[in-house]
């Protein structure tokens, strides 16, 4: 059974800048928990995002768990929006949509909207209830924390 979870926060900076943060692959790296042992494999050095791009990396979301991640970028309008969805990964089905909109000129708001569903049967809910929903509310808490430090 998916679940979708929102998230909206106010980060104290142009769209501009905003948009071509999140719009390099690279900079995924920086807002992401340290715990979670990202690493590219796919090279996004200096790229930015496109319709069609793959991004293949490794994450650890436990100790001696690693899974490999391969996800798509599937949907972009500029300074608007883009959307990621998983294509090989631990999830059954991850559907990951970053909206942008400007508030005035030194303000923009972000909201993501994630729909996953982590399958495994019948454990997938308790899973998900018990450690994933609170591990994936984690990740974008850190998110938050680290986005409005690297804005001031």
């Amino acid at each position: 059974m998916p679940t979708t979870k929102i998230w909206k926060s106010t980060v104290p900076q142009n769209l501009e800048k905003v948009w071509d943060f999140f719009s390099r692959p690279e900079n995924l790296n920086e807002i992401t928990p340290d715990d979670m042992k990202f690493q590219f494999l796919t090279d996004t050095k200096g790229k930015k995002m496109y319709e069609g791009m793959i991004i293949r990396y490794n994450v650890s979301p436990l100790p001696l768990m690693k899974f490999n991640w391969v996800t798509e970028i599937t949907k972009i309008r500029e300074k608007e929006y883009f959307v990621d969805e998983q294509r090989i990964g631990p999830y059954k089905m991850w559907h990951h949509e970053h909206h942008f909109r400007k508030i005035d000129e030194n303000t923009t708001e972000m909201t993501d909207i994630l729909t996953y569903d982590v399958g495994k049967g019948i454990l997938g809910p308790i899973l998900d209830r018990l450690f994933i929903g609170k591990k994936v509310d984690g990740i974008f808490d850190f998110r938050e924390t680290t986005i409005s430090k690297y804005f001031k």
